[in-house]
């Protein structure tokens, strides 16, 4: 019985500590995945803003043509 008992606590504390390297890895894959969304973030606001200065020069152009057409 106490043979039992023993091998139950050895199997309980073996799945203990794969729980915690399963934690720990989860962790760590988290602050991976948390870094690589805070950079998709950045690029994505970067782009937004290259698309708007591209969008506002485009209207301009737009702008100066027709006023263009119109003088000519």
């Amino acid at each position: 019985m106490v043979d039992s008992v023993s091998e139950h606590a050895a199997r309980l504390e073996q799945r203990v500590e794969q729980l915690i390297r399963v934690c720990e890895q989860l962790r760590d894959e988290n602050r991976v995945l948390l870094r690589t969304q805070e950079s998709l973030n950045a690029e994505r606001a970067a782009l937004l803003e290259k698309n708007e200065t591209a969008r506002a020069r485009i209207e301009a152009m737009i702008t100066r043509l027709k006023a263009l057409e119109q003088d000519g």
